[in-house]
């Protein structure tokens, strides 16, 4: 029954280890938001000469957050990589929080304009992708 119940509460701790919109936030504002707000969640440091990103990963590896940046060092769009044992509560999740826009999308909508949350399912993992609506 322990065992049940650390696995429940490792999970709502995962399920919640992202939920804001840090699109249009520059790097440093993003490093302060996630120090203060998600201390489950841990910086990875990486160098990518084609992408710039900031990399968080929580300590089950359960999760994985990056926030793509742009030349300016703000954050243009983010996609988080979480084990598929999650996909239920991240989905009841977005439909409690955002519109629903169809099979596995939503629109989240912050100071008039939309961001499309799409989640994909992968062999491994599920694919959650957060970007300006086009």
């Amino acid at each position: 029954m322990r065992i049940i119940a650390f696995s429940v509460l490792l999970a709502l701790s995962c399920i919640s280890g992202f939920s804001q919109n840090l699109i249009g936030y520059n790097s440093d504002d993003i490093q302060k938001y996630m120090k203060e707000n998600h201390t489950e969640m841990n910086f990875n440091k990486v160098v990518n000469s084609k992408f710039s990103y900031l990399k968080y990963t929580d300590n089950n590896d359960m999760q994985t957050i990056l926030f793509f940046l742009n030349d300016k060092a703000v954050c243009n769009s983010i996609r988080i990589v979480c084990d598929t044992n999650l996909k239920t509560a991240k989905v009841s999740e977005f439909n409690s929080r955002y519109t629903k826009k169809g099979e596995n999308m939503w629109i989240d909508k912050k100071e008039d304009k939309n961001f499309l949350v799409r989640l994909k399912d992968e062999k491994w993992a599920c694919t959650i992708t957060i970007e300006p609506e086009k």
